[in-house]
């Protein structure tokens, strides 16, 4: 481990299954009981299970009908954004009364650096118990926290003690926590990794420490220096409150899949309609126009263009999926179809960009 990064205190805060936790809350006829935000219909997926439902084995992005098979009782919601979003404000509100340093993943989950922090407070660990305390009092929500030295140790952290509970690890603590730690707990060792992985007698993060950079490289790629710094307690990343959007997107599942290039601009014309409401409120804009397929044998297909001007409004962002649609044959019936603008205008160096005119630009205390 990095001297100089045992020094810093990072908080990893991760509300409690969010969305269905916000359902309950606001309906009291579903406390205790399996919920399910999401679609039941047969091509309906999971977005989020209550702690009740995960006892069946439902879990976000599951398909709606498995779902149902694994707990007949299930009780499907469906998801309200716009008041999932309300309260997110209302807890990155809170984060803010800490620290500046606050970097939102999503709507449920943060980083937030304190190792200088607002109320002058030593102690990582005192500061997220309080942090949780408010989400409950101010939302009445559960948050669970992990506590350490960087992002990924308090990423792992958090979600040791969950629900509604929080994990410390402190920097003399940081390898032994880490030599414990099954390999498919290590945040960005996904199913495959994890397998293979498995496959060369690496089931522990003791035994990937065994294992070479040369070795990692060789059989991980890019990914390998990663491994060999994360498992020593190296993640040198820092909490960026300013993260800039890469891209935006919205995509539709359809209930039946559809044949007709016909039907398909018209979900098409809906899609666009949500992309340019959503830059019309974050006040950007993009040149790169990607159009996503995924046909009823799940194979997946993108198909991108890159103009030499920024867009924003529906009317233009169709005329140019339009054209990528009939790029080329579609080689099944189409099951989902997305739209994502990328090659955003709002690189730091970029002059703020009036709304109306946003289509025209084209050891110590722990």
């Amino acid at each position: 481990m990095e001297a100089g990064l045992a020094n810093r205190k990072i908080i990893h805060v991760d509300m409690d299954a969010f969305y269905a936790s916000v359902e309950q809350l606001d309906r009291p006829e579903l406390r205790g009981k399996p919920i399910a935000v999401g679609g039941s219909s047969k091509r309906g997926v999971v977005s989020a299970a209550s702690y009740e439902a995960r006892k069946f084995g439902v879990r976000s992005a599951m398909s709606g009908v498995i779902a149902r098979r694994n707990c007949p009782d299930l009780i499907f919601v469906k998801p309200r954004f716009d008041r999932y979003t309300e309260i997110s404000r209302k807890i990155r509100k809170i984060f803010f009364e800490y620290t500046d340093l606050v970097e939102p993943l999503s709507l449920d989950e943060a980083y937030l650096d304190v190792t200088q922090n607002k109320k002058g407070n030593p102690s990582a660990t005192l500061i997220a118990r309080e942090i949780r305390a408010q989400i409950k009092e101010r939302t009445g929500l559960n948050a669970s926290a992990g506590i350490s030295i960087n992002k990924f140790i308090a990423k792992v952290a958090s979600d040791v003690n969950k629900p509604n509970g929080q994990k410390t690890v402190p920097p003399e603590e940081v390898e032994a926590f880490l030599e414990a730690l099954d390999i498919r707990k290590f945040y960005g060792v996904g199913k495959v990794t994890a397998e293979k992985m498995y496959q060369m007698g690496i089931f522990t993060g003791a035994d990937l420490k065994e294992r070479s950079r040369d070795f990692l490289d060789q059989h991980f790629g890019k990914s390998g220096g990663y491994y060999f710094d994360v498992v020593r307690g190296i993640h040198r990343s820092e909490v960026k409150p300013d993260r800039t959007r890469k891209s935006l997107a919205a995509e539709r599942t359809f209930s039946e899949n559809i044949t007709s290039e016909v039907f398909m601009l018209e979900r098409l014309q809906g899609i666009a309609e949500e992309i340019e409401r959503r830059l019309g409120k974050s006040e950007i804009a993009g040149k790169t126009v990607t159009l996503k397929i995924k046909y009823s044998d799940f194979s997946l297909q993108t198909r991108s263009k890159t103009l030499p001007f920024y867009i924003a409004t529906a009317e233009l962002i169709l005329e140019e999926v339009k054209g990528l649609l009939y790029q080329e044959k579609l080689k099944e019936s189409v099951r989902l179809l997305g739209i994502s603008i990328s090659n955003l205008n709002n690189d730091k160096s970029d002059k703020p960009i009036e709304k109306d005119s946003i289509s025209e630009q084209l050891k110590f205390e722990f």
